[in-house]
């Protein structure tokens, strides 16, 4: 059989979303064609105490991108050349470059085998004297332990920078009952707004979330070639914001955020229904302290079967993608000259998993689609 190039059903329909919210965004975007405050616009300003009210948090500085928002987050610790940080080994790899652009050492912790997330349990033995730091992922949807994570990180005094890039809106369950928006437990939170993510704009952007004053303080700077004012340069710094036009398309859909995660909720329970018991498919694990908003809805499939999966739909013409079909520690980028890394978990999941569309405007017919020929193959 072929497998034809045309998807039909594809991993996220952007299209679909802005003909919903068409008339909104078109007006924002004409607003600020009109004004031409294409840089630092009242929009900017506005959606950064927009999401700082949603998130529940002191402050949100607004940068050009996920990854910057970590770069700059890790810039604002002054940590010294060669300190340690703590980072999962099976997540997008933008945490480990810039670790190691800022002349710093990625320590690469193994995965929760269900989860996916960071293991606690492994962190212990991870730590040295140099360990400064550790960059959780929430990774798919869904929070890492926060709570042993911060208990860990206030024993060995470790600063924590939580990468929400892919689970906004989630809420953590601390032991005693408290809720957190994800993003806003560790000490800096940070956050990217690319268009596929579940707040995403028509561009690149990204965010940093911070219930620390001064803190918040050094971040602005170091995200505004470390200016405290225009021609004052305190530190070294960088040039990353988010432009008008992002801002203003951020404002409209995060008074859509709640409703766009709960229909991504409700996707995720019919496949959920549809696939937990099929032998060979294990769908995945929601976490007792974390709410999850399923960005990615990722499944494991046993037996080597995984890219016989993902080519059996791509030849009916549903999309399916691999995050990530290599380890961290398999990329010839960030391959350890000191040692043989052996992660075994993160290592198993790049062989396992396959994440199937979702987005919160998929439509009952093309979700039956993919139900079906995955029984099929399975059968």
């Amino acid at each position: 059989m072929s497998i034809s190039k045309e998807i039909e059903v594809k991993m996220v329909d952007l299209q679909v979303q802005y003909q919903y919210l068409k008339k909104e965004i078109d007006s924002a975007i004409q607003e600020v064609l009109e004004s031409t405050a294409f840089i630092n616009g009242p929009q900017v300003e506005r959606f950064s105490k927009q999401l700082a009210n949603y998130l529940e948090a002191d402050s949100v500085i607004t940068c050009a991108n996920g990854t910057d928002a970590l770069q700059i987050a890790l810039m604002s610790l002054g940590l010294e050349k060669g300190s340690g940080v703590l980072v999962p080994a099976f997540t997008y790899p933008a945490a480990v470059e810039v670790i190691l652009l800022l002349d710093l050492e990625p320590i690469l912790v193994d995965v929760d085998p269900d989860t996916f997330n960071m293991d606690v349990k492994l962190l212990e033995k991870a730590t040295t004297p140099s360990t400064k730091a550790i960059i959780p992922v929430h990774l798919f949807g869904q929070a890492c332990d926060m709570e042993s994570i911060m208990a860990f990180a206030e024993r060995h005094q470790l600063k924590v920078i939580e990468d929400n890039a892919q689970s906004i809106g989630a809420n953590y369950l601390f032991s005693d009952g408290r809720v957190r928006r994800l993003g806003t437990i560790g000490h800096i939170g940070c956050t990217s707004f690319f268009p596929s993510k579940n707040l995403g704009c028509f561009g690149d952007g990204g965010a940093i979330i911070c219930n620390d004053n001064q803190l918040a303080k050094s971040l602005k700077m170091i995200a505004n070639h470390g200016q405290s004012q225009k021609y004052v340069h305190e530190v070294v710094g960088c040039n990353s914001r988010l432009d008008t036009i992002q801002a203003a398309v951020l404002e409209i859909k995060l008074k859509m955020l709640d409703q766009f995660n709960e229909q991504r909720i409700r996707i995720a329970d019919r496949y959920d229904e549809a696939f937990h018991q099929i032998s060979g498919l294990q769908i995945p694990k929601r976490s007792k302290n974390s709410s999850h908003v399923f960005h990615q809805y990722t499944l494991k499939v046993n037996e080597g079967k995984r890219d016989a999966l993902k080519k059996h739909l791509i030849g009916h013409k549903i999309d399916a993608m691999i995050y990530y079909p290599r380890a961290i520690h398999h990329q010839t980028a960030y391959q350890s000259p000191k040692a043989d890394i052996h992660l075994p978990v993160a290592e198993k999941l790049a062989e396992e998993v396959i994440s199937l569309p979702i987005y919160p405007e998929m439509s009952n017919e093309n979700q039956s689609r993919i139900i079906k020929e995955i029984k099929h193959f399975f059968k």
